[in-house]
């Protein structure tokens, strides 16, 4: 290994199995899934990872004494420095822990910041994932002081220099998020008004949105030609992406690649990434992009449906489903899927990755935004050259011959269309 190289960190995943969470995912699929988190994370190598039995989860320490003691032993023996635990854990359960395995130690929650904190690129993204990290952090603050004194007990007794460190730092903490919160109100208003600034060119918003590394980047570099960050990999995009796209034989739309979803994702980033997502609350029409391959793909369609909801997102707003990743499902799962697609107006099976499939699907986002195209036979008049005009403007006219009288036209158009035309 090269000197200069740095030596990654050796990382050990824990997905508790609680036997009373009766609504939890298939736990091998959960624990695939945190270790792809913690594969996300630059300078961590998973060395290990295991489900843990646990019929309820204890107060102090998460896992019983026995099983902490088998599981340090182990993490001893694989020289892991870094613990990720696939659910919550409390502030006290995490100082126990590491006390106990000496290691560091991150949850779920812990873990998706340190990525979303690793990726942010625009301004507001990196405001955002500061003040989740904040919040987060705020809670936590008693770890961070185990070597100094606790309060002592008994009236009139005063806190020790730990309990007096904490509060200082816990109002340091406050006082950066109201800075931060400063901060990032005006960025939300700047993005108000582009938002503002693009709803007076009436170009249609499509939203791209789906579970993380379901293909969305993918996707939206193969509609519009450019260069978005499409890793396999969680949370390769954060910040979102807009561009303008002329759908063949369609209307210009500006396409919208918004940040992945997952399950449980953290509160502090659901709120922090709101403003983020109020792309997704202005879109015309809401693209859900699934990668069909995944064996929990139901289950992730589900979460995305939940998020969405929370977010305030209206049942009116059109929605349209791809099946991605078809490139990736056995012969005869691929066909099966390209069927029940034809089916189904609303759903359209492709990948992103080999182009297999796009085209249905242009067709079906200018359906969606216009209504079904119509053909209409008209005749205008020498003198509504006006009108003339309009069609010629918006590429309706599929054939037109001249008359004594004026122009015989064959015009393919939608409703919408039509109404326009007879305001001109």
């Amino acid at each position: 290994m090269n000197e200069t190289e740095e030596v990654p960190t050796r990382a050990w995943v824990l997905h508790p199995d609680i036997k009373s969470d009766r609504d939890r995912r298939d736990p091998a699929v959960a624990l695939d899934e945190a270790v792809a988190l913690a594969a996300a994370l630059p300078g961590i190598e998973v060395v290990g990872s295991e489900i843990v039995p646990l019929p309820q989860p204890h107060p102090n320490a998460l896992f019983g004494s026995g099983k902490i003691e088998e599981l340090g032993a182990r993490l001893k023996a694989e020289e892991v420095e870094l613990v990720l635990v696939d659910g919550p854990v409390t502030p006290v359960q995490q100082r126990n822990l590491e006390r106990d395995w000496k290691v560091k130690l991150l949850d779920r929650t812990g873990l998706i910041l340190e990525i979303f904190s690793d990726r942010a690129a625009t301004r507001e993204g990196v405001l955002q994932v500061e003040m989740a990290h904040l919040s987060y952090q705020r809670t936590r603050l008693v770890r961070a002081w185990t070597h100094l004194e606790r309060q002592r007990g008994g009236l009139g007794f005063v806190g020790g220099p730990g309990e007096t460190q904490i509060e200082a730092d816990r109002r340091a903490i406050d006082e950066q998020l109201v800075r931060l919160r400063r901060q990032l109100e005006k960025v939300v208003k700047t993005r108000a008004l582009h938002r503002k600034a693009r709803a007076k060119v009436p170009y249609p918003i499509v939203a791209l949105v789906g579970y993380t590394n379901a293909g969305k980047s993918t996707l939206f570099n193969r509609l519009t030609g450019a260069e978005v960050m499409a890793k396999d990999m969680l949370f390769a995009t954060l910040d979102p992406t807009m561009r303008g796209v002329k759908l063949e034989n369609g209307p210009e739309v500006i396409l919208s690649d918004t940040v992945g979803f997952i399950s449980d994702l953290p509160t502090e980033l659901v709120a922090a990434f709101r403003a983020t997502l109020e792309e997704v609350l202005e879109a015309d029409l809401i693209v859900h992009v699934r990668d069909i391959a995944h064996p929990n793909a139901q289950e992730q369609a589900d979460d995305v449906h939940a998020i969405l909801a929370s977010l305030g997102v209206a049942e009116s707003t059109p929605q349209i489903e791809v099946w991605n990743k078809i490139d990736q499902l056995p012969p005869d799962a691929h066909e099966a899927a390209l069927t029940r697609a034809e089916r189904v107006d609303s759903i359209y099976a492709l990948s992103a990755w080999t182009g297999e499939g796009m085209e249905p699907l242009l067709n079906g986002i200018a359906r969606a935004i216009e209504g079904e195209k119509m053909h209409t036979d008209l005749h205008l008049g020498f003198d509504e050259g006006r009108k003339r005009a309009w069609l010629f403007e918006r590429g309706l006219i599929v054939d037109e011959s001249q008359t004594e009288e004026g122009y015989d036209l064959s015009v393919r158009w939608t409703a919408k269309e039509a109404a326009q035309f007879d305001k001109v």
